[in-house]
C-alpha cells in the first residue's frame, strides 16, 4: 500500500478524505495548518481508531522546507490545502496568492525534488466563473471572476506546466460545490442550517437566484480516491460533479421544509457579490470521471442533506450563527 499525504487534512473535504483513506487501509500522512492552540482543525472529531492510524504533520503550505520535509517518504499527494472562501479573497488577495499558488508550487517543486509517485492537485469549479455552456466539461473556457478563481486558475496552470515540462504523476481534480458534515459556516448550505438550528425565523442570505451543483462530500472524498488509483488519469483535469443544479432559493426552501417550514428567507445586501464575480450558473459533466473511472456518486441530495442537518444538530456549539461568516 503506498503512503499517501494530504494537505490541507484538518478542512472540511482533507478530513473527510483522510479518514476515507485510512478506512480502506492506507498509511495517511495528514499536513495541518500549524498554529500554537495545537489545534488539528476538523481532525480532532475523527473517532480515536481512526485519528490513532494518522500521522499528523503541523506546518504551513507556504513554506517549502516544511512542505518538502512533510513529502519525504510519500508515495502519494492529495494536494488540497488551499483559502477558499470568495468574499475574504476581495479584501485579502495577497494571502491567496500566497496559500494558493505559492503553496502549490511548494508541492509541485518537492514533488519533482523527491520523485514523488502520484500528485493529485485539488481546483474547483470556480475556475470556469458562470457557465458558457452547460453541462460544463473540462473544455470550458477559465474565467477568473474573483480573486479567488483567479489564484486556483494560476495554481491549476503550475500544475499543468510541471505535467508538461517534467512528466510528472499529476492530475488536477476539480470538484464541484461539496457540502456534508464539517463544513464551513461561510458555505451557504452551513449558513441556512445554522440560522434554522438558532430558532431564527429569518434566514439571511445574499443573491437566491444562482445554480449549483452540489456533491456530497463523502462521493467527492471516494471520488479522488478513484482519481489516484486510475493511471489513465495522469496528465488530465478531471470534474467530480453530480451533473444536477439547484437554485440558492430552491436549495434554501427544500432545507427548510426539512427544519422549519414557517421560516422566510431575507436578502442580506452585505452577502451579496459584486455583479461581475457572482457565479450565475454551474452544472458539471461528469462523463469524464464516469469514462476514466468507476466513480458514480452514491449519495441522493436529500440522503446528504439529511445526514448534514444530523451534524449540525449534534455540533451547533462550534457554529457562531449570529455572525456573516465570510
Amino acid at each position: 500500500m503506498p503512503n499517501i499525504l494530504v494537505t490541507g487534512a484538518d478542512g472540511f473535504i482533507g478530513s473527510h478524505l483522510t479518514e476515507e483513506l485510512v478506512k480502506k487501509g492506507y498509511k495517511v500522512k495528514a499536513f495541518a495548518y500549524y498554529n500554537s492552540f495545537n489545534s488539528w482543525g476538523w481532525l480532532d472529531s475523527l473517532p480515536k481508531e481512526i485519528i490513532n492510524e494518522v500521522d499528523v504533520f503541523t506546518g504551513d503550505i507556504r513554506d517549502p522546507n516544511g512542505v518538502k520535509e512533510a513529502m519525504k517518504d510519500i508515495d502519494e499527494v492529495y494536494h488540497l490545502a488551499a483559502l477558499i472562501a470568495i468574499p475574504f479573497s476581495y479584501h485579502s488577495p495577497d494571502t491567496y496568492v500566497d496559500t494558493n499558488i505559492k503553496g502549490t508550487l511548494n508541492v509541485l517543486q518537492a514533488a519533482r525534488d523527491l520523485d514523488t509517485s502520484r500528485l493529485l492537485i485539488t481546483s474547483t469549479s470556480e475556475v470556469y466563473g458562470t457557465a458558457q455552456y452547460v453541462p460544463i466539461d473540462e473544455n470550458h473556457p477559465f474565467q477568473g471572476q474573483s480573486p479567488y478563481s483567479a489564484t486556483k486558475i494560476g495554481a491549476d496552470r503550475l500544475a499543468e506546466s510541471f505535467y508538461r515540462s517534467f512528466e510528472m504523476p499529476i492530475t488536477i481534480v476539480r470538484p464541484f460545490n461539496t457540502y456534508g458534515p464539517r463544513q464551513s459556516a461561510r458555505a451557504v448550505i452551513p449558513t441556512i442550517i445554522t440560522q434554522l438550528l438558532a430558532g431564527k425565523e429569518e434566514i439571511q442570505l445574499g443573491s437566491l437566484t444562482p445554480t449549483r451543483d452540489f456533491n456530497y462530500v463523502k462521493d467527492t472524498a471516494n471520488g479522488f480516491i478513484k482519481i489516484a488509483k486510475a493511471s489513465n488519469t495522469i496528465g488530465e483535469e478531471i470534474n467530480i460533479a453530480s451533473q444536477e443544479e439547484i437554485s440558492i432559493g430552491q436549495l434554501a426552501e427544500e432545507i427548510i421544509r426539512q427544519i422549519s417550514p414557517n421560516a422566510k428567507i431575507i436578502c442580506d445586501e452585505q452577502r451579496l457579490r459584486p455583479e461581475n464575480s457572482e457565479v450565475n450558473r454551474l452544472l458539471g459533466s461528469n462523463e469524464k470521471i464516469k469514462r476514466l473511472t468507476n466513480w458514480r456518486p452514491q449519495y441522493s441530495f436529500e440522503e446528504g442533506l439529511a445526514e448534514t442537518i444530523e451534524f449540525f444538530k449534534q455540533h451547533i456549539d462550534k457554529y457562531k450563527v449570529d455572525i456573516y461568516n465570510i
